[in-house]
């Protein structure tokens, strides 16, 4: 070897030389802002500010998520760090923080004002749970405690506090919005339709996946599941449950699966019509199962027959949930020789406890077209306000769409409270070659910070009420006066951005 005895200038180039030979260590990705929910892997509630309130020293609870804004929290990467953020709560200017900087257990976890401190960062441990990803210990970076329900409590409403680390499940959070900064957060496109023959189409986002279920016109119940919207095109249609039941047995329509509190815990329960055999639509009844634990695919058993107290002369059809003030109401249509909706309250996810209200009639010209129609009632909440979109006009005709009722406070049995948009609020789009777009669903994009909806159409005019009708999603957004804006339909050539959150393909 030569002799290094060299002026500091030659060394230096050679030392440059070197370094331009050996390969470049690519620099490790920063890390970036991103919006999620936190999920416990326990059961599967959400850490909530509590009514979303901006009181300073609150402390924060876990409860059944929804899409309220009370659940979503901003991580704000700590400069010179790969893996700790500072957590902002729905209130301006408050943050995720250990109550009095304390290293003890049980201390409560607050919103607190932004300040930077230790007790306000909050690193993100991966751990291992089986069938979901992006789950973590969030362990205060001050205590190397992790947030936890107080005794590790499944409970609604559970205070939530500081407690040793470990992989219990109770002390892991799904965050379905992380994002490393490797700009693996999703990115590209989809297309629709997500099933060519899925009328009715009912589709979840939880735990790492979409849930799609829609009708099969036969005595099986179906539903896919994948981790990307795209995904659902090729995914295997799972039988969950076979119908067997003689007031109840073949075709099966209008599914629907709520997570709901029961006197079991929270169950997933699957709402359907079915009538008997041969097909006869007089028969025609609302039907619910019960899943065994939190998986939305089952298993399931048979629950009830979601029959009328006083009024079951009649079909009912087009199950879904609304809960309003800490009340349970079953939503549907039924047949009074025209087709209104109804509204009936529940004691729990299948008993009613009162006779049906009829909560809605068809009233403008647009929601009589091939009869007067008033069905497939869904229920979005945002904000305080509580709307629910309905399909109206028949679905034979390229004129089904949606309109709107507005919650405008008091009995929500009354239809005096309720308000109706005097217009339809998604409908057809000859440019797009989109007919009868209805029976939709609401979804959150994976992040949470997304609104989507989920409903079939015709790509013909001539199309009717078969199972030729496709699934489609796209995302909408919100008016400045808080109602929803579902813009036009968009056409099957069109490329959508997919749902924010959502993992690379």
């Amino acid at each position: 070897m030569p002799s290094v005895r060299r002026s500091s200038g030659v060394l230096l180039a050679v030392t440059a030389v070197v370094a331009g030979l050996l390969p470049a260590i690519p620099a490790a990705a920063a890390p970036v802002t991103f919006t999620s929910t936190a999920v416990n892997q326990a059961n599967a509630r959400c850490a909530t500010v509590p009514g979303g309130a901006s009181t300073q020293a609150l402390q924060l609870q876990q409860q059944t998520c929804t899409s309220a804004t009370s659940q979503n929290f901003t991580f704000n990467p700590v400069a010179g760090t790969t893996d700790t953020y500072t957590v902002a709560t729905v209130a301006a200017g408050r943050c995720l923080d250990v109550s009095g900087v304390s290293t003890a257990d049980n201390a409560q976890i607050i919103q607190y004002s932004c300040n930077n401190q230790t007790n306000q960062q909050f690193r993100l441990q991966p751990v291992t749970v089986s069938g979901a990803t992006n789950t973590f210990n969030l362990v205060a970076v001050h205590s190397g405690k992790c947030v936890a329900p107080a005794g590790d409590s499944t409970a609604q409403n559970a205070l939530l506090v500081q407690l040793p680390c470990t992989t219990a499940t109770s002390r892991v959070w799904r965050l379905a919005g992380y994002n490393p900064g490797t700009g693996g957060g999703g990115g590209g496109t989809f297309t629709n339709p997500l099933d060519p023959q899925g009328p009715d189409p009912w589709l979840t986002y939880y735990n790492g996946y979409y849930y799609l279920a829609a009708t099969t016109w036969n005595r099986t119940i179906t539903m896919r599941k994948a981790t990307t919207l795209n995904g659902l095109k090729s995914a295997p249609e799972t039988v969950i449950f076979n119908l067997t039941r003689p007031n109840g047995a073949g075709t099966m329509w209008a599914p629907e699966f709520h997570l709901l509190n029961g006197p079991n815990g929270q169950r997933w329960y699957f709402y359907y019509t079915a009538g008997q055999e041969p097909y006869n639509l007089g028969t025609q009844r609302i039907h619910v199962l019960e899943s065994a634990g939190l998986d939305p695919m089952g298993p399931y058993t048979w629950k009830a027959d979601m029959l009328d107290p006083t009024a079951d002369n009649t079909w009912e059809l087009d199950a879904s949930i609304l809960q309003l003030n800490g009340q349970l109401y079953l939503l549907g249509t039924f047949y009074n020789g025209a087709q209104p909706m109804f509204i009936r309250p529940l004691s729990n996810p299948w008993t009613a406890s009162g006779t049906r209200r009829t909560l809605s009639t068809a009233t403008y010209s647009w929601e009589t077209i091939g009869g007067s129609v008033n069905e497939g009632p869904e229920v979005l909440q945002r904000g305080g306000k509580t709307f629910i979109v309905y399909s109206a006009s028949h679905c034979s005709t390229p004129d089904y769409k949606l309109g709107m009722l507005t919650y405008n406070g008091g009995d929500p049995l009354l239809s005096s409270s309720w308000v109706k948009s005097p217009n339809p609020v998604f409908q057809r789009s000859n440019a797009n070659g989109v007919y009868a777009p209805g029976h939709n669903g609401f979804f959150k994009s994976p992040d949470g910070t997304e609104d989507w909806i989920v409903y079939h159409a015709n790509s013909s005019a001539s199309g009717g009420c078969d199972m030729n009708r496709s699934t489609r999603a796209q995302k909408f957004t919100w008016n400045a006066d808080g109602t929803p804006n579902f813009g036009v339909p968009a056409a099957l050539s069109t490329a959508l951005p997919v749902p924010s959150g959502e993992p690379a393909a």
